[in-house]
């Protein structure tokens, strides 16, 4: 199934000049979901998957259905102040300034395989953060899966070293 006929373009979305891949109209097409979700799924059968680690909002639309598919669980990275538990967390850098990811401290066992979900890699940034925190927990990122891979950003090179599943790339 050829997946990018499902993403909508929306030209000078924020700003003028950006080009903003929009995944809710692949998303309201069950068919291309369950496609999407289903090329994940398969490559995370390969890794030997525990649990599914994804950052919000994006990677728990991704993350979720991938997770219960595999019949494992699922655990959220969050904003700072937004989970209610103890938590571990790391800064990571942004276009202007720096932000804050957070992840319950008992949200990924010791030794735990782990897959990472999100909508997009760009930049890498997010990623790179959300792996530090499951690393930090002694988790094992096992895998890291994307709908959209922005190869212009070179995001990957951020992830360098670890395995990475992009299901279509601008």
């Amino acid at each position: 199934m050829d997946l990018k006929k499902y993403v909508t373009i929306v030209e000078d979305w924020p700003k003028p000049g950006i080009k903003f891949k929009d995944i809710t109209t692949l998303m309201d097409n069950g068919e291309a979901y369950r496609y999407a979700t289903d090329r994940i799924v398969d490559y995370a059968k390969e890794r030997n998957i525990d649990i599914v680690v994804g950052p919000e909002a994006r990677g728990f639309i991704i993350g979720c259905p991938v997770a219960y598919s595999l019949g494992v669980g699922f655990a959220p990275v969050r904003k700072e102040g937004k989970l209610p538990r103890e938590t571990v967390k790391v800064n990571y850098g942004l276009e202007y300034g720096s932000d804050v990811l957070t992840i319950h401290k008992d949200a990924i066992k010791p030794g735990q395989r782990v897959l990472i979900t999100d909508d997009l890699l760009a930049t890498g940034g997010t990623i790179d953060a959300t792996i530090k925190l499951v690393e930090q927990l002694g988790g094992v990122v096992a895998g890291i899966a994307f709908l959209i891979e922005l190869t212009y950003l070179d995001g990957r090179n951020k992830l360098d070293g670890y395995d990475i599943l992009t299901l279509m790339e601008y």
